[in-house]
């Protein structure tokens, strides 16, 4: 029988707890949510929904490379992801596979792209639906159904829609949407008509959820705003969106008007931030959380407007209700508990992007047994098209960041096998390591353009185990003490 040693730089435990939602960290930075595999979570501007007791995350994947109004940029799909506490996250594979001719021709960067999954359950066809927003037809929506949560999604026939059915295809007619089930099962839609100027619009589904009816409420907003999410609390309709739109931008307003009917008439708008804690809104969804109904709110917080938007991260936090039922300011929470239970806590990492050229980061560790280190694992992405490859070289540590005159390893990690979004990659350095001593592994890249990433958390317990930063290509490493890359790695 073989016996490994295994040191994975994150400081796991279980213990029963309020279960956290962590949104940013103590010092004000966003979180980045990393899914079971170790991998950042890949799905942004979609929504979490609770279906038979386990929530489930759809969003637009951008880890392949998608870029808006990228003429050569593929088309990535969907993805979703499955978890029983919104803590710990389950990767769930894609929605449908969009890796063809026909979805790239209708998704990729020659066009405006596809966006927003949003998934409800029929209960009387006992099917889940699938919404996504296009701009390849005349409504701006394409429609697929589904035995689960997570499909695979077939899709049906192109739905009709009352706003904007005239107009050519194509054009930037309806963008993003929600879905909303009422209490007696009705469904509606409700979008944006960027005919005039991003109103917001409201119309009733089929009873299969698979089309609209041409009842409909437009205008509930001037215009220049999207993003909207239906919802009810005790008889009251609320729609909240971005006020103003702003494509990909951190740090829009929301807002919400109410009405007694989905059709309206629809009240005054009413602004309840002024940022969306950083982001841009994008879904409120009504679950039940420790046998209460909650309405969670939920923003994309975009990277600074990036084409490429693998890095965005996300804010997700209860609504609160004043007694008259209005909608209280957000306070932008950093966490906010969800249930007791036995979970596994875990290091917070946020992730940035900036070796190449002069800058490299460093990592110290030490071997936990002798023998030889099998792999090493470390978190990395790219962002702008960097063109060299990523390198580790593997040291004997010495004192303080100092090390051996010869790497005991090098290789070169492709830039081709390296995604946009934070993902660990594996290597096998097969070097010989001594119980208790220190090593360093140095990554950089000569890459002229464009970037590497990592992820970067708080060190508990340990300020031997640091990360460090040159910015002279190498010559002086400088040390961030009580911080660490995300990494693991194992002797054999």
């Amino acid at each position: 029988m073989k016996f490994y040693a295994v040191l994975i730089a994150c400081l796991c435990y279980s213990i029963v707890v309020q279960s956290q939602i962590k949104n940013f960290t103590k010092d004000g930075k966003q979180i980045t949510r990393f899914d079971n595999l170790g991998n950042a979570i890949d799905a942004h501007d979609g929504e979490i929904a609770l279906f038979n007791g386990t929530y489930y995350l759809y969003g637009t994947s951008y880890d392949c490379g998608f870029e808006w109004n990228n003429k050569t940029a593929p088309f990535c799909g969907f993805k979703s992801y499955s978890s029983k506490d919104m803590v710990n996250w389950k990767d769930k594979g894609f929605l449908f596979d969009a890796q063809n001719p026909l979805w790239q021709s209708r998704c990729d960067g020659k066009t405006y792209g596809c966006f927003r999954p949003h998934v409800i359950y029929n209960s009387k066809n006992k099917t889940y639906v699938l919404w996504i927003n296009v701009y390849d037809n005349v409504c701006g929506y394409r429609v697929f159904t589904g035995k689960t949560p997570i499909g695979p999604f077939i899709e049906v026939a192109e739905p009709k829609i009352a706003v904007n059915s005239n107009m050519p295809a194509a054009g930037l007619n309806n963008g993003d949407h929600d879905l909303f089930i009422d209490d007696d099962g009705t469904g509606y839609l409700a979008f944006t008509d960027w005919r005039t100027k991003g109103t917001i619009v409201v119309e009733q589904l089929t009873d299969d959820y698979l089309s609209g009816t041409g009842k409909v409420a437009t205008s509930i907003t001037p215009g220049k705003t999207e993003a909207p999410a239906l919802f009810k609390r005790k008889g009251i309709y609320y729609i909240t969106y971005s006020d103003p739109n702003c494509g990909y931008c951190a740090g829009t307003g929301t807002s919400y008007r109410t009405a007694k009917s989905p059709l309206g008439p629809w009240s005054e708008g009413k602004r309840i931030s002024d940022n969306s804690c950083g982001g841009q809104p994008s879904f409120v969804s009504t679950m039940k959380v420790n046998k209460e109904t909650i309405f969670l709110y939920g923003s994309d917080l975009w990277n600074n407007a990036a084409k490429n938007e693998a890095k965005a991260n996300f804010y997700w936090a209860p609504l609160s209700f004043a007694e008259d039922g209005s909608i209280n300011p957000l306070n932008c929470l950093s966490n906010f508990a969800v249930k007791k239970s036995t979970v596994e806590a875990k290091d917070e990492y946020t992730a940035g992007c900036d070796i190449g050229k002069d800058k490299q980061r460093s990592q110290v560790f030490t071997a936990t047994k002798s023998g030889k280190l099998n792999s090493f694992t470390f978190t990395t992405l790219k962002s702008g098209y960097p063109d060299a490859d990523l390198s580790l070289s593997f040291y004997e540590s010495t004192s303080d960041s100092a090390r051996s005159e010869k790497p005991l390893f090098q290789l070169n990690v492709p830039m081709d096998s390296i995604g946009w979004s934070a993902k660990i990659i594996n290597t096998a350095p097969k070097i010989e390591v001594i119980k208790g001593k220190e090593y360093l592994v140095i990554i950089s890249s000569k890459t002229s353009k464009g970037c590497y990433g990592f992820a970067v958390g708080d060190l508990t317990g340990n300020s031997t185990k640091y990360t460090a930063v040159s910015e002279d290509n190498g010559k002086v490493f400088t040390p961030q003490k009580n911080k660490q890359l995300k990494y693991s790695f194992n002797i054999q």
